[in-house]
């Protein structure tokens, strides 16, 4: 793991942290591209970690793409338009795939701004919780380009279709308030408060049987594009898995012995 990128492992929560402040933590170049998702299927693949919490250095969570690599020659744009969609599907349109694959879940902590991509970063994760100091931009337009991570397909599916408009047609800002009045974000606390809030989250979540869990995000996340039928036929599957789980008989056994504590004696 490169330093452009920071892992903490606490308690079964890995923190991944962007870690380019001096540049307001851009996601496009490969580098960081590699590394997020190097560190993203890592945790995927140890159970032992159970929710990755990822946010950024500096003052803001991540401004997106780079903008000095947005000339014609530089970063993903190639002089040729061939090699340009080349670069996006094989660059920066990785992230969006693997964040659709994961199961381990994955909580932003937007400390700053999250403009462009940065914003669509956020869009990625199961839950955002938010800085007084968050602001969010689907600012694309305002430099002459379209979404090209799947900004498209995700803020849609976070703040709805008419509220994505707005925000992509006219590229402005909104606070973190208003995030959370859209559905963007689900909590907003203050600067200092932020890690130790999603910090906490994190640990209701982790308290949790992880097969459960992680089949449930998988549910979820199938849910927003499939048939209810196909959901059910899924569920049952995932059910079978999880009556089979010691995390269950454990659950249920812990229940019953409770329950009979309770009762009134003959």
């Amino acid at each position: 793991m490169t330093d452009i990128l920071l892992r903490e492992v606490d308690e079964g929560i890995v923190t991944l942290t962007l870690n380019r402040p001096e540049q307001r933590n851009p996601i496009s170049e490969s580098d960081m591209i590699d590394a997020l998702c190097n560190a993203l299927e890592e945790a995927d693949a140890d159970w032992s970690a159970r929710v990755v919490i990822l946010t950024g250095t500096g003052s803001a969570f991540s401004t997106g793409g780079n903008i000095h690599s947005m000339r014609q020659g530089a970063g993903l744009v190639d002089q040729s338009a061939v090699r340009t969609r080349y670069n996006y599907r094989n660059g920066i349109q990785r992230l969006p795939l693997l964040f659709e694959r994961l199961e381990i879940p994955v909580l932003a902590a937007v400390n700053g701004p999250a403009i462009g991509a940065g914003c669509d970063l956020a869009c990625m994760c199961d839950i955002r919780i938010a800085s007084t100091k968050a602001r969010f931009a689907e600012s694309f337009v305002k430099l002459g380009i379209v979404p090209g991570d799947g900004g498209a397909w995700l803020l849609p599916r976070v703040v709805g279709f008419a509220k994505a408009c707005e925000m992509a047609f006219t590229g402005d800002l909104i606070n973190a308030y208003e995030a959370l009045a859209c559905g963007l974000v689900s909590q907003v606390v203050e600067p200092e408060a932020l890690m130790e809030t999603t910090r906490e989250l994190a640990k209701r979540i982790a308290s949790n049987a992880p097969h459960a869990v992680r089949m449930t995000k998988r549910l979820l996340r199938e849910g927003r594009t499939a048939s209810l039928s196909a959901i059910l036929e899924c569920s049952a599957a995932a059910q079978a898995l999880s009556h089979t789980t010691p995390e269950h008989a454990e659950a249920v056994t812990a229940f019953l012995a409770r329950s009979a504590a309770t009762q009134p004696k003959a």
